[in-house]
């Protein structure tokens, strides 16, 4: 790994953090390389089952390093380097969880609402800047907005770059949770670690089905429940599962 970039595992999971503190962990090229690497190792680790997204020092991430300037075509950027950390969120077959210190602004906002569940700071919050400069929502951010707020709500939260605090996000639906500032690490890891006791193919699975039905329709995912419902019967974890309800214990889940 990188030092902007570091990973660490702890039991079956892992740890990204995104580490120029002093840049407030804003996005350049290295840092993009970089995490879109730590995801991709994470993906291939099968001793790894969840994953935690987080930002070292007093935010999650301020979003693009404008100080860097941009020297090449933004939307060459946003295909070619933004968008494969985004979908290695999104593909990754396991749980990541945004750990939101200080603040997610900008394409740093885009990146903690592409995760699959999210903790925050409770002095921590949401922002949509890009209007303040006179830029459009980028990062995927107007789908993941519209889908999880409603078109009006996003939209105006966006024209206005309000500021989301944390307890609001958890009430509108953007954050799962928030805890105290000093304990933020501390929760999000002791969420994670019971994340990884789940099943872990049935979680695979229930993250593959429930993002594609976030953009398609009923019936093309109940197909979909169907065939992974037919791939998940009668695999060693499902024994054990039914196996460990009937024996009143803690299931041992292996992945097979």
């Amino acid at each position: 790994m990188s030092d902007i970039v570091r990973y660490a595992q702890e039991g079956a999971v892992a740890v990204i953090t995104l580490h120029r503190p002093d840049a407030m962990n804003s996005f350049h090229t290295e840092l993009r390389a970089a995490l879109a690497f730590a995801l991709e190792k994470a993906h291939e680790d099968d001793s790894v089952r969840v994953v935690v997204l987080t930002g070292e020092g007093r935010t999650f991430s301020a979003g693009a390093d404008l100080k860097a300037g941009i020297d090449r075509d933004v939307e060459e950027i946003l295909q070619s380097e933004y968008r494969p950390v985004q979908e290695a969120i999104a593909r990754i077959p396991k749980p990541v969880i945004a750990a939101v210190p200080g603040s997610a602004a900008g394409i740093g906002l885009s990146m903690a609402l592409q995760c699959d569940l999210m903790i925050m700071a409770d002095n921590a919050f949401l922002l949509s800047t890009f209007t303040t400069i006179s830029l459009v929502p980028d990062g995927g951010l107007n789908w993941l907005l519209v889908r999880q707020l409603g078109y009006r709500r996003a939209f105006q939260l966006s024209v206005e770059s309000e500021r989301i605090p944390a307890e609001r996000c958890v009430e509108i639906g953007l954050a799962n949770k928030a805890v105290p500032a000093d304990q933020l690490q501390e929760a999000a890891l002791e969420w994670a670690e019971v994340l990884a006791r789940r099943a872990p193919l049935s979680v695979a699975a229930t993250k593959k089905v429930m993002r594609f039905a976030a953009d398609n329709g009923w019936s093309e995912s109940y197909d979909m429940e169907a065939e992974l419902q037919g791939d998940l019967l009668g695999s060693e974890d499902n024994k054990e599962g039914i196996n460990a309800f009937f024996e009143k214990r803690e299931p041992n889940f292996k992945g097979k």
